[in-house]
């Protein structure tokens, strides 16, 4: 049984997971609530589902990239419970749980944006976006068999903005993507909605589980990809 958190975003979630069955889950829409919200959100998890802490084999997170404070509450909770229940930690990519999410709801296969055709094409390429303020965003590359085209970077979107790719139709989603939208070429891309949810990540956290591939508890940390940013006081 799986533990799965999912704090990266402005949008944190928590799913409890048998194999990868999802046996309860939990919402929370105000990010600045995450911190608050995360230790009692798990008791009632738990409690709703009728198991006990103690029982749990593992505890995944997001790891980034994300909100800095999210991916902090996130993590930092993950390897306390991991030190206190001593079980195993498992790390994913939130835009890696993104992507998992848009190939499992195969929503690029259904429908089109702009009153364009579905895409029905297996070659494609799914961008997924998390805002990372003004025209900046978190991003990655991947297809469909989940294997990562471009690794996760900071871009500062523009008009020319992934022009390398070609060939296949490319797929956006993700809270950065609304902002891409305005700008980009609107014959090569498809706009779908996706969010980061600690469902998806419990199955990728299943399939990682079965392989024993876990983070090192005492070095695990999120992958930020660019520092802090507070804007001062007057």
């Amino acid at each position: 049984m799986i533990l799965n958190i999912d704090t990266a975003t402005e949008y944190a979630s928590l799913a409890l997971a048998s194999g990868d069955s999802i046996l309860s889950g939990s919402k929370n829409e105000e990010i600045r609530d995450h911190a608050s919200w995360i230790h009692n959100a798990i008791l009632e998890l738990m409690g709703t589902a009728g198991y006990a802490l103690s029982q749990l084999d593992a505890i995944a997170v997001t790891a980034g990239p994300g909100s800095y404070t999210g991916l902090r509450v996130g993590m930092a909770t993950a390897k306390g419970l991991c030190f206190v229940l001593n079980i195993p930690l498992i790390t994913e990519s939130t835009l890696k749980v993104m992507v998992f999410g848009a190939k499992q709801q195969a929503h690029f296969k259904r429908h089109g944006s702009n009153g364009k055709q579905p895409i029905a094409t297996t070659e494609q390429f799914l961008i997924p976006m998390i805002d990372a303020r003004r025209m900046e965003v978190y991003t990655a590359v991947y297809d469909l068999q989940l294997q990562e085209i471009m690794p996760a970077v900071a871009l500062v979107l523009d008009s020319s903005s992934f022009k390398d790719l070609t060939g296949a139709p490319l797929v956006c989603f993700g809270s950065g993507s609304t902002k891409f939208r305005s700008i980009a070429a609107a014959d090569r891309f498809e706009f779908i909605e996706v969010r980061s949810e600690a469902g998806w990540l419990a199955q990728l956290a299943f399939q990682k589980f079965q392989k024993n591939e876990f983070a090192d508890l005492a070095y695990a940390e999120p992958l930020y990809l660019k520092e802090f940013y507070s804007p001062a006081k007057k």
